[in-house]
């Protein structure tokens, strides 16, 4: 009887399988909260554009509310936007998230998480989808958030989105190396 087949990488075919569709659309004219884009570029451990790159986001409305049915709290969300996101990033590695800046939700022993959305990332070579989260640079809660705060101060700026103007932010991913953006285990 033949063995269990090695895990492989995804190869070449990521690219292929991701190449033509669509950005999807968040945002709807009758979304509610403060818009906002966020640029980027996914890199790879030495520091090259990675084109084949695919992002999902997560995040709250602009009242800390999820449009999912897990979310059972009271104050219902925003019809007008659903919480959910994904592109591809281009053959330059960038990517523009248009979204809303998300607001608190509810965290570990009922403390408040900072504003955040979350993020996975997907590319050739990669077995599983990487986690992390983008927090805002001019968010004060940022201090306050519980799953901040269990990630080393010497490497928090990796979760940061930097605003660079008037709701615009850049915030990079990099998947490998000194400066490897923060993923988290879950």
């Amino acid at each position: 009887m033949a063995g269990i087949t090695p895990s492989q990488t995804v190869g070449p075919y990521f690219g292929i399988m991701v190449r033509g569709r669509s950005r999807s659309q968040q945002l709807t004219g009758a979304t509610l909260g403060t818009r906002i884009s966020i640029k980027g570029t996914v890199f790879d451990g030495q520091g090259v554009p990675i084109p084949d790159a695919f992002i999902e986001t997560w995040q709250a409305d602009a009242n800390g509310r999820y449009n999912h049915v897990d979310d059972c709290r009271a104050e219902q969300p925003d019809p007008g936007f659903n919480g959910y996101g994904w592109q591809h990033a281009g053959r330059d590695g960038s990517f523009v998230l248009d979204t809303i800046k998300p607001g608190r939700v509810p965290g570990p022993e009922g403390r408040e998480q900072a504003p955040h959305i979350l993020v996975s990332v997907m590319a050739r070579g990669i077995l599983t989808r990487f986690i992390t989260r983008i927090y805002f640079d001019d968010e004060p809660s940022n201090t306050e958030d519980p799953i901040l705060a269990c990630v080393p101060e010497a490497r928090r700026h990796t979760l940061i989105a930097r605003r660079e103007g008037d709701g615009h932010y850049r915030f990079n991913l990099v998947m490998q190396g000194p400066d490897e953006t923060v993923f988290f285990d879950v």
